[in-house]
């Protein structure tokens, strides 16, 4: 009798893949990238790019938006997202602290985008604070804004994102391994630190450096 495969093979080997992995790599931030620029990522030519990428469409890993005559990929939803960081999890179990002690992994530590929402040191502390102020209530049909958590976006002036599923849900983070938030609220929070200048682009894709003027407005958000 032949044993069916499982249906995550393809899918795990389509990620094996050492060019596909650093692709895939860089859409972990959550923002669209060119084949260009996902082309450089990994190391190949815009050519040989091509391939790669149609490959990962084919398989729900990544999808395609066309915005004029400039074409943007980004991965396909949050499940994709979320099987990377496990991945990301199992690679990290040896000598993880040690590792992340390291001067080059410092800036992912204290900061980083995981599929556009904030995770490191800082996103761990940022859901802490939401969760002992009581602007986020847990049960047990998951995460829930309460009036105190509404009237604290209004002062800041972050609109509550329209009801499409979960507002905002747990998600490991992978240095830290504690909870930091997911879900569009924490995408609307990362989105309003940027803009307002408090965050910035680090020099890894991911990682992010608070602004001195950010510095002056999370830190006492988030320990006060």
């Amino acid at each position: 009798m032949t044993h069916p495969e499982p249906r995550f093979a393809r899918i795990a080997a389509m990620m094996a893949d050492p060019t596909r992995a650093r692709m895939l790599a860089r859409l972990l931030s959550g923002e669209s990238r060119t084949a260009g620029e996902l082309a450089q990522a990994a190391g190949i030519t815009p050519q040989a790019a091509t391939s790669q990428l149609a490959q990962l469409q084919d398989a729900g890993l990544i999808c395609l938006r066309a915005q004029g005559r400039h074409k943007y990929f980004a991965l396909a939803d949050a499940d994709v997202a979320h099987a990377l960081q496990a991945l990301a999890m199992v690679a990290e179990r040896d000598g993880v602290q040690a590792r992340w002690q390291r001067p080059a992994y410092q800036p992912l530590k204290h900061a980083r985008r995981c599929y556009g929402h904030l995770a490191g040191e800082l996103g761990v502390a940022q859901f802490n604070m939401l969760l002992a102020r009581g602007y986020l209530h847990e049960s047990d049909s998951g995460l829930r804004l309460t009036e105190a958590g509404r009237q604290w976006l209004d002062g800041l002036g972050v609109p509550v994102p329209p009801p499409r599923g979960r507002l905002a849900y747990r998600c490991m983070d992978w240095s830290e391994r504690q909870d930091h938030l997911a879900g569009p609220l924490a995408k609307a929070l990362l989105n309003h630190y940027l803009h307002a200048g408090w965050l910035r682009a680090g020099p890894e894709s991911r990682a992010l450096l608070a602004t001195p003027a950010g510095l002056a407005r999370l830190l006492p958000m988030i320990e006060g």
